[in-house]
């Protein structure tokens, strides 16, 4: 089975298409969006791939014009589409969301328009059984859970299946209140973190969906007394203005009984933060992939490519190895530096 595992990551959730008023223009104003691809799985997929990691995602499009446009782009990061499945019906589409940027005090904002599209058919059935021990990581999220019953019951026993096939399974909560609410997560997620090796749930989300009080630390730790989980990772995000954030993280090892952080990035200026959340994942999920499960590793790449994400436009992560690392090394460094990469 080992032989099989010839991704590192796969990741499941619905790929949607972005429609965005160009800079900081309304929705209710002009005549012209940015096309762009996005979605949180997807999001991760890149940002790992673009760090060196073979990564794929399990997700279903419809078989025209516009999901070949979302295949296109997303095999142009180095995202495989191995597990892709097509929707050939009359009433195939993609799902749909419009994003405005925010400048203070007017705050950012999404609207969806996801339901009923090719993804919220998703059966068992149709995912290939090599998948479950095609990687040697898998993940996806609350918003998957989200979408629909049906959906739902197909994630929750795929989770199951990649966890018998020796695969370690990777969640993030992403709760979203304009999905379902904070008992229905709650309920649910609770159902599989039984399965659930690696887990990333914000601190705000453990207090609000989960009912934890205490520290930040205090809240992690409760979640590892509770449920088999190895490694939980708090994003700490503070937000100045929709222009203006600072980004940090906790990562809790259950194993070593340890907690592993840094020295957040501050004032970071924002571009865009939609995909910041998922570019954490993707290089915390790298640290830990290419080292011994280092935790202090994790966040260092974590915080680095969430970081550096803000201030890049569209869903996607842009970074490669080599950026994030010399964000990591001026990060560390005293003293003067050189305002200018040359």
């Amino acid at each position: 089975m080992e032989n099989k595992r010839t991704f590192d990551l796969l990741t499941l959730g619905q790929i949607l298409l972005r429609l965005s008023p160009p800079g900081d223009d309304r929705l209710v104003r002009g005549d012209t969006f940015v096309k762009q691809v996005g979605g949180a799985e997807l999001n991760v997929a890149v940002g790992a791939a673009l760090l060196g990691l073979h990564t794929g995602i399990i997700s279903k499009l419809p078989s025209h014009d516009v999901g070949s446009f979302m295949k296109s782009k997303i095999r142009s990061y180095g995202v495989s589409d191995d597990f892709f499945l097509y929707d050939k019906s009359p009433s195939a589409r993609v799902g749909i969301y419009y994003y405005e940027n925010g400048a203070y005090p007017r705050k950012p904002k999404v609207i969806y328009d996801r339901s009923n599209s090719s993804f919220y058919s998703l059966s068992i059935d149709e995912i290939p059984k090599e998948a479950y021990s095609a990687s040697r990581c898998f993940l996806t999220s609350g918003i998957t859970l989200a979408l629909n019953e049906k959906v739902r019951e197909t994630v929750v026993e795929m989770i199951k299946r990649f966890k018998e096939a020796g695969t370690l399974v990777a969640f993030d909560v992403n709760f979203r209140g304009n999905l379902w609410t904070g008992e229905e997560a709650r309920a649910c997620i609770e159902k599989i973190l039984p399965f659930v090796d690696i887990f990333f749930c914000s601190e705000d989300t453990a207090r609000l969906t989960f009912k934890k009080t205490g520290s930040a630390k205090e809240m992690m730790k409760s979640f590892t007394e509770e449920y088999p989980l190895s490694i939980v990772a708090s994003t700490q995000r503070i937000v100045h203005s929709p222009k203006r954030h600072t980004f940090g993280s906790v990562m809790y090892d259950a194993r070593r009984n340890e907690y592993f952080e840094e020295e957040p990035y501050r004032d970071i200026e924002v571009v865009d933060r939609i995909g910041s959340g998922d570019a954490y994942i993707a290089g915390a999920l790298y640290g830990l992939l290419t080292s011994e499960f280092d935790c202090g590793k994790a966040v260092r790449y974590g915080n680095a490519t969430s970081a550096v994400k803000n201030t890049i436009p569209g869903d996607l992560p842009s970074s490669d190895l080599e950026e994030i690392e010399t964000i990591i090394k001026a990060h560390n460094q005293k003293g003067p530096q050189s305002e200018m990469a040359r």
